[in-house]
């Protein structure tokens, strides 16, 4: 499991294991908050870096190492 702290999620590089939509490497280029503000942070938007194609996930969803590595690998 990758060790993750919310507050450093944004602009953070992510690789997908396997493609997304033909797209391997993403940025995080947007945070979304809760509503009501019980957690921090609810979701986070990837932008694929090569398409600039935009998905929405679950931030917790970037701890499986089986789905996602830190960095651009």
């Amino acid at each position: 499991m990758n060790p993750l702290q919310p507050k450093k999620l944004l602009l953070s590089k992510w690789t997908a294991v396997t493609p997304v939509g033909k797209n391997k490497h993403f940025l995080v280029s947007k945070v979304l908050p809760c509503e009501p503000p019980s957690q921090a942070i609810a979701a986070v938007e990837l932008e694929a870096v090569y398409s600039k194609s935009v998905v929405r996930l679950d931030w917790r969803e970037l701890r499986d190492e089986k789905l996602w590595r830190q960095g651009w690998v």
